[in-house]
């Protein structure tokens, strides 16, 4: 498989191990259909297994949407089974990127509304654009969130602020979403991708194990208690001492220069 193959994505790399996946259906707002979530969860398993890549960024094409939500001229005729089929594919989506071996960050340009507010909650961290506008408004459709919405959302902004929007079906702004932590940083609009790729560099430059052990540990925090989060982290901490990135890591710092980590 190469690139090629993903016709509803476009994908690149950027700087050497930075990887960049842009939806591409601007027409349609880069609404989420099933071939779109397939062909994401695809190239998900092609990039990492890029033996250079370091970071992933996700943004969708066009200047008016990340993504406007999961598609609803492919939902709108399905029976209960296949809506729990379609929720599934999502699903599954979600879960690949959030358990990547990489850092991934969300690039959120204009809409990121259901659907792709949950694509966008799969990845790390979220990096908004100033004309972003974030919700889950699926309760004004008649149906709850599919995609995990349910629960990654408070997970970032908390039950009381996650229960509003979810009820509510507000949608917030940037600096709103700035203000309850549902994103980490917003930018003007012409600078969210170069900024994206300058945050990428910086993380990239850090030993990839030594990454990949503080994903799972943040993603554990919230399903477990600080004792046995803390367990897992001195597993985590010994078990990098076995790695040649921890030589070369502690060695460059006593030799006073830049380490060079292989993820060895």
């Amino acid at each position: 498989m190469n690139v090629a193959a993903f016709t509803q994505l476009f994908i690149t790399e950027q700087q050497p191990g930075i990887w960049l996946i842009t939806l591409n259906r601007p027409k349609a707002l880069n609404a989420l259909n099933r071939q779109v979530l397939e062909q994401l969860h695809s190239a998900i398993v092609w990039i990492e297994n890029q033996p250079d890549a370091r970071v992933l960024l996700i943004t969708g094409s066009g200047d008016k949407a990340f993504a406007a939500g999961a598609d609803i001229a492919e939902m709108k005729d399905m029976n209960a089974q296949q809506a729990r089929e379609f929720s599934q594919v999502g699903m599954t989506t979600m879960h690949r990127i959030e358990s990547s071996r990489l850092p991934v960050i969300a690039l959120v340009n204009g809409f990121c509304l259901g659907g792709g507010c949950e694509l966008a909650m799969s990845c790390d961290f979220i990096l908004a654009a100033d004309n972003a506008l974030f919700g889950q408004p699926e309760v004004t459709l008649g149906v709850p969130p599919g995609f995990g919405g349910s629960q990654r959302l408070p997970r970032r902004v908390g039950p009381g602020m996650a229960a509003q929007l979810l009820l509510t079906g507000e949608k917030v702004n940037a600096e709103q979403a700035l203000n309850i932590g549902l994103c980490n940083q917003v930018y003007p609009a012409q600078q969210l991708q170069e900024r994206g790729i300058d945050m990428a560099i910086t993380i990239a430059k850090n030993a990839p194990q030594a990454l990949y052990h503080c994903k799972r540990l943040v993603q554990a925090s919230a399903d477990q208690s600080i004792e046995n989060g803390c367990r897992m982290e001195s597993d985590l901490f010994g078990l990098s001492f076995a790695t040649e990135d921890q030589t070369e890591g502690m060695t460059a710092f006593t030799e006073r220069r830049k380490a060079q980590f292989t993820g060895a």
